[in-house]
């Protein structure tokens, strides 16, 4: 048997049926410079949300990459205030 899985995209590894070994996928570790808005903004998440850096950053990239594989198939991004009902078209420059 085997099986991959993820767990809310964090937990990725392969299973390999009899013997019930586990192996985790190559990892790419990177050094990042932030500005002082997007240190601040990780500060929030992680304050928000109790995950750590890494998982923020590998959900951004994952969303981003979703965002724009959506915008490349000629998607609009659009957000919807959930009071009022206005929307409005997001672009990413």
């Amino acid at each position: 048997m085997v099986a991959t899985g993820s767990v809310g995209g964090e937990n990725r590894a392969k299973m390999t049926g009899n013997a019930g070994t586990q192996t985790s996928t190559s990892v790419d570790r990177i050094t990042v410079a932030l500005i002082p808005r997007a240190q601040d903004g990780l500060q929030r998440l992680m304050a928000n949300t109790g995950y750590s850096k890494t998982d923020i950053v590998n959900r951004a990239i994952t969303l981003y990459e979703f965002i724009d594989s959506q915008l490349q198939d000629g998607n609009e991004l659009l957000v919807r205030e959930k009071t009022t009902g206005s929307t409005e078209s997001i672009r990413l420059l």
